[in-house]
């Protein structure tokens, strides 16, 4: 399989640097390479609880901080986006489903990623089945397990 090309931009808020160690930008640009269609410039930021707040209330309306929040600002004949993972909810999370912290951030990014190039899981439970079912490929293809699977 082809990969498409990616230009990315890893930051890490003070308040995430301790996730610095799980997220080595080679493995970071290799999951997110694989939920391409197209060439990519994607912007990763790890932040902490209150600009995962912050931004999740500004920009979806919601007051609590998320696991992964997708900007997507153009999808054709580049993407271009920003994810913006909250460390400490992607912990929790990881721990609350027995994941490893490297497994659940492969599956947000190429959760978010698919976002990015306009997949919906909000939209139908069809959408969502299908969404589902190409994460899924995906991460058996990282040679992770299925992230849904209880």
């Amino acid at each position: 399989m082809a990969l498409n090309h990616l230009t990315l931009s890893l930051q890490f808020a003070r308040e995430a640097a301790a996730h610095r160690a799980q997220l080595p930008r080679h493995k970071v640009g290799r999951w997110i390479r694989h939920a391409l269609a197209l060439d990519a410039e994607i912007t990763v930021r790890i932040v902490g609880s209150e600009e995962g707040q912050r931004l999740n209330r500004e920009f979806r309306h919601k007051d609590y901080a998320t696991n992964v929040l997708t900007f997507d600002y153009q999808q054709e004949p580049t993407v271009l986006a920003d994810l913006v993972l909250c460390a400490p909810v992607v912990e929790c999370e990881a721990r609350e489903q027995g994941k490893t912290l490297e497994e659940h951030y492969a599956h947000l990014l190429v959760h978010g990623t698919l976002h990015a190039q306009g997949w919906d899981h909000e939209t139908s439970e069809a959408d969502a089945q299908e969404m589902e079912a190409y994460e899924t490929a995906i991460m058996r293809e990282l040679g992770f397990d299925d992230p849904y699977a209880p």
